[in-house]
């Protein structure tokens, strides 16, 4: 079983916004493997697919951002799982808009749902899946810039990033994290 989790905000006022990209990316996998309802479970929502031969659980969590880890662990914990079956989809300001990037472990790099989800794990070494939104333009504050909108620019390259990452998805559930970093992490959008 591999548990798979979109990280962002609840509620309708940050849908679009840049810092729920791993939200959307849920919600894609959802349709395109034709996911079950939704039910309300570990502090978020969670609904049951299947890539492949695999089952695959897909969690949003509701504890906002910084909180994301406490549903996490509860989820982990829950169904026992190892943490190469888990990986966590967020948004990265340091990669470029639309690229993506799939690592085995490592730091939280600034992003605040992935350090609450170490620290609630107690380790770093869990697989993880971040979709660039780049840096805020000049003189915005980095906390308007993640919960605004992308613009009609950036739309087309998150969609296709959207995509993108089911892709990855789909090859690390059923080929493993090395194929997917070899064939996803390339600089190609």
């Amino acid at each position: 079983m591999k548990l798979i989790v979109g990280l962002g905000n609840p509620g309708r006022k940050y849908e679009q916004t840049r810092h729920n990209v791993g939200f959307m990316v849920a919600e894609q996998l959802c349709r395109e493997f034709s996911g079950s309802s939704p039910s309300k479970k570990f502090d978020g929502e969670i609904s049951e697919i299947r890539i492949g031969s695999e089952k695959g659980l897909v969690l949003c969590p509701h504890t906002f951002m910084n909180a994301s880890g406490k549903s996490i662990r509860k989820a982990f914990d829950f169904y026992k799982l190892n943490l190469e079956d888990l990986i966590v989809i967020c948004d990265d300001l340091n990669l470029a808009t639309g690229r993506i990037r799939i690592r085995r472990g490592g730091s939280a790099g600034g992003q605040k749902g992935l350090a609450d989800t170490i620290a609630h794990l107690g380790t770093d070494q869990y697989p993880r899946l971040r979709i660039g939104i780049d840096r805020p333009p000049a003189k915005w504050q980095v906390v308007d810039y993640v919960l605004g909108n992308f613009n009609e620019e950036e739309r087309p390259e998150i969609e296709l990033a959207i995509m993108r990452s089911c892709d990855a998805i789909r090859c690390w559930a059923t080929e493993g994290i090395t194929e997917a970093m070899s064939r996803f992490n390339s600089n190609a959008a």
